[in-house]
């Protein structure tokens, strides 16, 4: 599976290139997740501006993200979500779990957020 990976500061935008995320194209992007999250980016953004469907190990890797990140007190977005990924999100209850964002441009806004937060707490590295 191709995706792009838009490297910034404090957060990177990865956008997988594909109208399907099943399990063989969701174990790709969970070795690129675990990849950042052990080399220390705490904020990931999924850009699923192409994903028209997932399945459940698409899903995973979403739950997956979400606790890498918060695990070192950072965010998680899903942004740009299709309806039928968002109804299988709302079906699984994920909805309620995962932050899902309407533009990759909301998310950096909540991760600029979060970072000002953090460092006014003196919680950030």
């Amino acid at each position: 599976m191709k995706y792009t990976i838009d490297k910034h500061d404090r957060y990177i935008v990865i956008e997988p290139l594909t109208d399907v995320l099943n399990a063989e194209k969701a174990a790709k992007l969970k070795a690129e997740l675990l990849l950042r999250n052990t080399t220390g980016q705490r904020n990931i953004v999924l850009d699923l501006s192409n994903v028209r469907e997932v399945d459940e190990e698409g899903i995973r890797i979403g739950i997956l993200a979400n606790r890498l990140c918060h695990t070192i007190g950072g965010l998680f977005l899903l942004a740009n979500v299709d309806s039928a990924v968002l109804e299988v999100l709302e079906m699984s209850h994920l909805h309620q779990t995962l932050t899902i964002v309407d533009s990759v441009k909301i998310a950096e806004d909540m991760i600029f957020a979060h970072e000002l937060e953090m460092d006014y707490r003196g919680e950030k590295d």
